[in-house]
């Protein structure tokens, strides 16, 4: 119980001051630890229900979530997920643990490329929305990570949406997708839910105090050391998959 506590804070307070969602954190650390790793994404599935929820809910207290934006993206998300349990039975952990490698990589590579913001606004198509939650959804679920990293770079770059509602909308965006992929993974058998529970509950306290580390460092600290945690990440990952 102290350790998944202890595992649970430490894991908010990164996703918190780092500002990346709690699976890109737990996954690795869970397997460190020696969980296979279909159980580690089940964790990390009913870890994110909490932290996506929680976080939301500030959003939308401090004025920055756009529910039109979200909605059909989240919708599209939820439906997606619902496939993550199937896909992540289908594929080996070895593959998992590959796909999880290449999403990594492309976090780390994110940080040196500056997303380019426009003053227009683009038209959003509602189906487009439905289209790029679900392809996200799906793919993001079966690795058991949110998809925000993915979801931000396309809202602003491509649909010309606002950074800072871009970033609260790829964050409620997981909140539909965790949902689902719990659905999706309960149903096949992946969730160990007491662990998953007790990890989702203790990072709630690390999120708090991640955030208010985040806000009291820093941004050029704080990119220093979300490098150094994504090279760390991808370099065990590279040494599991190779070794």
């Amino acid at each position: 119980m102290f350790e998944l506590v202890t595992i649970g804070i430490v894991v908010g307070m990164l996703s918190g001051f780092f500002g990346v969602g709690g699976g890109t954190v737990l996954v690795p650390f869970l397997l460190v630890l020696g969980y296979d790793t279909k159980v580690a994404i089940g964790i990390s599935v009913v870890q994110m229900v909490f932290s996506s929820i929680y976080g939301s809910y500030l959003n939308k207290k401090n004025g920055s979530l756009d529910l039109n934006i979200v909605l059909y993206i989240g919708i599209g998300g939820f439906v997606g997920a619902l496939l993550s349990g199937s896909l992540a039975s289908y594929f080996s952990n070895t593959t998992l643990e590959l796909i999880f490698l290449l999403f990594a990589t492309f976090a780390l590579v994110r940080l040196f490329v500056k997303v380019p913001e426009h003053k227009e606004k683009r038209e959003l198509n509602k189906f487009l929305l439905f289209l790029i939650g679900a392809g996200v959804g799906s793919l993001s679920m079966t690795i058991g990570v949110g998809g925000s990293v993915l979801i931000v770079p396309i809202l602003v770059g491509f649909l010309h949406v606002d950074l800072k509602k871009s970033i609260s909308a790829g964050l409620f965006f997981v909140v539909f997708s965790s949902m689902a992929g719990f659905i999706s993974h309960f149903m096949i058998g992946h969730i160990d839910f007491k662990t998953g529970l007790i990890v989702g509950l203790s990072s709630l306290i690390g999120v708090y105090y991640g955030i208010y580390l985040k806000q009291r460092v820093e941004h050029s600290l704080q990119k220093k050391l979300i490098v150094v945690f994504y090279v760390i990440v991808v370099s065990y990952l590279t040494y599991r998959i190779l070794g």
